[in-house]
């Protein structure tokens, strides 16, 4: 049960959660993990979109330091004759020069771009990713009672609610939340992610796998977090003296939510025949973070199925995705799943299904103590003027003797009917009889 009238923005820790693992910092081509003709084929394709270059602007787009990696490699194209020199500004240093692509250059770009159109942030190896997952792991949180209570403060829940969702997060395994549509399942799952958007981490930019390009960071689903002495612009990381490799990207741990349009093709690489390069699928986007699946039993794929598809990755923490080639790759699963339905389980899903998800928590309808406290929270929140004489008529007239549900949504699309109407006809928003049933009933549709 909620009031949903206002969802609390998650606190900010300047700390964040100081990680364990911090990108090591790259000096020369070799530290990077790539190969330096898959480097100059990089570079090439950058230039080749973006015509004339400095040599610091390369270093940006591809997320390397100039100095010691792009230099050197803008050197060997210069030899070969595939890029050239156009201008230069006195004083400022090598990565102030103006490179340009050549035709041999851009012959070269044009194959390489047949191979794959990515000409983002250079890509880590995924050996270095999945050690960076290992040191970042969020391991088994220690929610407390006194925790629970403040993240959930803007929600009215149960006790029942209270004593198991703090069990079921210190899990770190898997949720599902069944119930009644309208009485905050989303809301309390988006609570729970608030708890992780406290700490940070470092996920690269890409993914390097036997040539091929996993694109990684997520500007929709990944949140930035502030990193003391960078400056960001565009996509690369500038900093003075920079101490860590700049293809990693400081991220609040992520909270990422899935509906009605997930699909099984989605839970695997998706590989794009265009621009050749592959897309990571949202529970990899997620590691380190939530995995919510929203109204799950209603995606095109049978629930059976989509639940098929997490034994392993939640039994064994180990996710494994297919490449295009058929290749299969091992990727760590480190995420608390949470699944939010409206439908009853055994729609769903049978019995054996069901155990394999370690807590289960039905959310109810509010009972008349917390329907009216969710509705003086948004009233008062919406600037609707209270009063228990109203609401007791509400309650009569519009649920007891229309035998309807109280739902936790309700408050608040009643409170918003009260203001479009009393704006409408130039009138304060009040509880009056008058307002509460014109609201009710261009709001309630009897099924």
């Amino acid at each position: 049960m909620v009031n949903s009238s206002a969802k609390p923005k998650p606190k900010t820790d300047p700390s964040l959660g100081q990680s364990k693992f911090m990108p090591k910092p790259i000096t020369q081509v070799e530290d990077t993990g790539l190969s330096i003709l898959w480097l100059q084929d990089h570079i090439l394709k950058v230039m080749y979109f973006e015509g004339f270059l400095s040599g610091f602007a390369v270093a940006e787009k591809i997320a390397l330091p100039f100095s010691g990696v792009v230099d050197q490699i803008l050197e060997a194209l210069k030899r070969e004759k595939l890029v050239e020199v156009r201008s230069s500004q006195m004083g400022l240093g090598d990565g102030a020069y103006q490179y340009a692509i050549t035709g041999a250059g851009i012959a070269r770009a044009r194959e390489a771009l047949e191979r794959s159109q990515y000409a983002g942030p250079a890509p880590v190896p995924i050996e270095n990713y999945i050690e960076a997952c290992e040191l970042q792991k969020r391991g088994r949180m220690t929610v407390t009672n006194r925790i629970m209570r403040k993240v959930l403060s803007h929600l009215v829940l149960s006790e029942k609610a209270y004593r198991h969702l703090g069990p079921a997060i210190n899990s770190g395994t898997s949720i599902f939340l069944y119930g009644p549509p309208g009485n905050g399942k989303t809301s309390i799952a988006q609570a729970i992610g608030n708890l992780v958007l406290t700490q940070a981490m470092y996920i690269p930019y890409a993914i390097y796998v036997d040539g091929q390009v996993i694109k990684l960071y997520d500007s929709v689903n990944h949140r930035l977090a502030p990193e003391d002495g960078v400056t960001k612009r565009g996509t690369g990381t500038l900093r003075t003296g920079m101490r860590r490799d700049p293809r990693w990207v400081r991220i609040r741990r992520p909270f990422i939510m899935v509906g009605g349009e997930l699909t099984l093709s989605g839970l695997d690489l998706v590989f794009d025949d265009v621009s050749k390069f592959y897309e990571a699928p949202y529970q990899v986007k997620a590691n380190g973070g939530i995995l919510l699946i929203d109204d799950f039993g209603r995606q095109q794929v049978r629930p059976r199925d989509l639940l098929n598809r997490w034994i392993i990755p939640l039994e064994n923490r180990i996710d494994y995705l297919t490449m295009h080639t058929g290749k299969k790759i091992e990727v760590p699963f480190d995420v608390l799943i949470i699944f939010s339905t409206n439908l009853p389980p055994k729609d769903l899903v049978d019995e054996a299904f069901l155990r394999r998800l370690r807590h289960k928590l039905e959310i109810t309808d509010p009972n008349f103590d917390h329907y009216r406290q969710i509705f003086q929270r948004v009233a008062a929140a919406k600037g609707v003027e209270y009063n228990d004489q109203g609401l007791a008529y509400l309650l009569q007239e519009w649920y007891i003797k229309r035998n309807r549900k109280l739902r936790a949504s309700h408050p608040r699309d009643i409170c918003d009917q009260i203001l479009d109407i009393s704006a409408y006809l130039g009138i304060e928003p009040t509880m009056s009889h008058e307002l509460l049933d014109q609201a009710a009933d261009s709001f309630f549709v009897d099924l």
